[in-house]
C-alpha cells in the first residue's frame, strides 16, 4: 500500500519522551499526522512542540488503543513506549516484562485487529549481549545480559512471529548510545534520575550533581572502561523517518542496527565532557555495575545501503556540545 502524494497519520507511542519527541517533531515537520499515546510516567506533555494529538494513557489498555483506531486512520506505529534502565531491570524484571513485552504483544495485536500493517519497533543493542566481534552486524548471536535486553529481544521474536502469521511488516531498529539533543533546545533528555553517561557528565558540569562515578575500571580495553558507540538523538530520529517511508512505499521487514560504527570510552567522554564544557569535576572510580558489557560498536552499513540514512552529527564532541547546552538551559542558565 503507497501513500505517494499524501501524508497519512501515524501513532507514535511514549512521544513524550526523549527519543519519540524528537521523531514526533521529525514527523511533524514532514508533514504527518502524528497521534500520540503516552502515560507520562517519564514523558513530559510539553515535548511535543507542533501541537500533536495527545491521549494520555497506557500502550496496554486495549480500550484505549480502539478508541484511537477507531478515531484516526492509522498507516504505521512507532512504537517507543517501554522502560529502559538496564540496572533496573536487573532488580525488577517484572516490571520490564509486563511494560515492555506484554504491552507490545497487546498493542500489536490490536493493531492487527483493525488492520494496521506497518509498524517500526524501539530496540536496543542490548539484544546482543557481549558480542564476540566487535563491531557487531545483525547477524551477530543475541544473547542479553538484562532483563532489558531480554524483554526487548522477547519483542522483536513476538512481532517476527505476528508478522508471519498476519502479515504486518516491520522495522525493527537496534539502537545503540543515543545521546545528544536538539540542536535548536526545543527538546532533550529530562528522564528523571537519568543513568545515561553523558548526560550525567552534563549535569555534573552544570552542578546538579556533585560527582561523577565511573563504573568499572578492569574492563579488557585501552583504558579499563566501557566502550560504547554514541549517535546522536537527532540522527536516530531520522533514521525513523527513513523506516517510515520505506514501509510506506511497500518495502519488507528489516532489522537494522543505529550507530555510527566507532566507539568511545567512559574516560573519554569524561574528557570530552570537560573540554566541551571548559569546567573540571571530581571523578569517582566504581565497581562494575550489573549488565554492563565491556565493549559493543555497531556494524551499521545495513541501514545506510538500505536506506541510504547518512549521519549528520556524527562526532563526540557535537553530542557532547549539544547535551551540555540542553542540561544549561534546564539548570536556567543558557544563554541564547
Amino acid at each position: 500500500m503507497s501513500f505517494a502524494g499524501s501524508k497519512p497519520s501515524i501513532l507514535v507511542t511514549g512521544a513524550c519522551g526523549y527519543i519519540g519527541s524528537h521523531v514526533a517533531r521529525m514527523l511533524s515537520e514532514n508533514g504527518y499526522q502524528v497521534i500520540v499515546i503516552d502515560n507520562l510516567t517519564t514523558g513530559f506533555r510539553d515535548a511535543l512542540v507542533h501541537n500533536e494529538t495527545f491521549y494520555q494513557g497506557d500502550v496496554g489498555d486495549v480500550v484505549l488503543l480502539k478508541q484511537v483506531f477507531n478515531k484516526h486512520k492509522i498507516a504505521a506505529i512507532i512504537h517507543f513506549a517501554a522502560a529502559i534502565r538496564v540496572d533496573e531491570s536487573v532488580v525488577n524484571p517484572e516490571k520490564y516484562y509486563s511494560n515492555n513485552t506484554v504491552n507490545t504483544l497487546r498493542l500489536v495485536t490490536t493493531a492487527c485487529e483493525v488492520g494496521i500493517k506497518n509498524v517500526i519497533f524501539s530496540s536496543t543493542a542490548a539484544a546482543y549481549g557481549q558480542p564476540k566481534v566487535v563491531p557487531v552486524d545483525e547477524s551477530a548471536p543475541t544473547s542479553p545480559e538484562s532483563p532489558y535486553g531480554w524483554s526487548k529481544l522477547m519483542s522483536e521474536q513476538m512481532l517476527r512471529d505476528m508478522s508471519a502469521a498476519h502479515g504486518i511488516r516491520n522495522v525493527i531498529l537496534r539502537y545503540f548510545n543515543v545521546a545528544g539533543a536538539d540542536p535548536e533546545l526545543r527538546m532533550g533528555q529530562r528522564t528523571p534520575e537519568a543513568s545515561h553517561l553523558i548526560k550525567v557528565a552534563c549535569e555534573v558540569a552544570t552542578g546538579k550533581r556533585e560527582r561523577l562515578k565511573v563504573f568499572g575500571t578492569d574492563y579488557p580495553t585501552a583504558d579499563g572502561t566501557c566502550i560504547r558507540d554514541y549517535i546522536h538523538v537527532e540522527d536516530l530520529a531520522h533514521a525513523h523517518l527513513l523506516a517510515l517511508e520505506h514501509l510506506l512505499k511497500g518495502g519488507d521487514s528489516q532489522l537494522l542496527n543505529c550507530g555510527y560504527g566507532h566507539g568511545s570510552s567512559v574516560l573519554d567522554v569524561v574528557s570530552a565532557v570537560k573540554r566541551v564544557s571548559g569546567k573540571d569535576f571530581p571523578v569517582d572510580l566504581a565497581p562494575r555495575r550489573p549488565g554492563d558489557v565491556a565493549s559493543i560498536v555497531a556494524d551499521a552499513g545495513k541501514i545506510r545501503r538500505l536506506l541510504g540514512w547518512q549521519p549528520r552529527y556524527d562526532h563526540l564532541d557535537t553530542i557532547v556540545k549539544h547535551a551540555y547546552e540542553w542540561e544549561r538551559k534546564l539548570r536556567g542558565s543558557h544563554k541564547g
